[in-house]
């Protein structure tokens, strides 16, 4: 199998996150950058199906020249190669804009599957994937957990809400969204950071893969959370108000 791994370069969890003065985006300078979580999951799920039925895994990320260094954390985790979509205005464009770019480079490829995350933990929008499906005409499947190859294609498990679960088969080549969760990570191994080195990545540029058309979706302004402190009075007995609380936590708050 020839699978392509579609990955983006986020913000640190943890960064102390400012805004720039336009208000229309964060302020880059001094940010530390890591992999997109579920972008990590699906690197995952293809280097486990690149391990059960061989093939190769290459990872595909466009960006500024920062993002260098998560395809190499890719590559040292056990992608084969890597394609580097040069592009310094990746912030300006919508989904639709950054589909059209991974999917004009995939096209050069013509893989068996193309994995992507969910959604990417800076914008969340969710919508890179389906649309890049949409755009190579392919078959697609969204909240995967696990894949499994099969003699007339694949058998997805997907998460659906409150603990069900949905299987579906289909055919390929086809692209997957990958949900968080679903496999344990591997850490890239001394060996794995020293082969890196030495592996492929290809240099495209952005104006190779078309002109930037006007985004569909404009980013209008960015502002941080606002902090305030509120309290509820929870009524009933105690059994009542004990229950309330645990229904709060579960879907309010999202710690149970």
């Amino acid at each position: 199998m020839k699978i392509i791994v579609c990955i983006k370069q986020v913000p640190e969890r943890d960064a102390q996150v400012r805004i720039d003065p336009s208000g229309k985006w964060i302020d880059e300078s001094g940010l530390q950058w890591a992999l997109n979580e579920s972008d990590a999951y699906a690197l995952e799920e293809a280097l486990q199906l690149k391990e059960k039925h061989n093939g190769e895994v290459i990872v595909l990320s466009a960006g500024p020249e920062r993002v260098g260094t998560t395809i190499r954390e890719a590559l040292a985790k056990g992608a084969d190669r890597a394609i580097n979509i040069a592009c310094d205005d990746l912030g300006a464009r919508d989904a639709l804009g950054v589909a059209r770019l991974l999917a004009a480079a995939i096209q050069q490829e013509s893989p068996d599957l193309v994995l992507t995350g969910l959604q990417s933990e800076d914008l969340g929008f969710g919508q890179t994937g389906v649309i890049l499906a949409e755009l190579l005409g392919l078959p697609h499947a969204t909240l995967i957990l696990h894949v499994e190859k099969t003699d007339s294609g694949l058998t997805v498990k997907r998460e659906l809400e409150e603990g069900w679960f949905q299987e579906v088969s289909l055919p390929t080549p086809a692209v997957l969204t990958i949900q968080s969760g679903g496999n344990k990570l591997r850490y890239a191994t001394l060996m794995g950071i020293k082969r890196a080195k030495l592996k492929e990545v290809r240099q495209l540029a952005a104006t190779e893969l078309g002109e930037a058309a006007a985004p569909v979706v404009v980013l209008d302004r960015v502002n941080l959370p606002q902090k305030q402190k509120s309290t509820q009075i929870l009524p009933g007995t105690p059994k009542q108000a004990a229950a309330a609380l645990v229904e709060k936590l579960k879907f309010e708050v999202r710690v149970l």
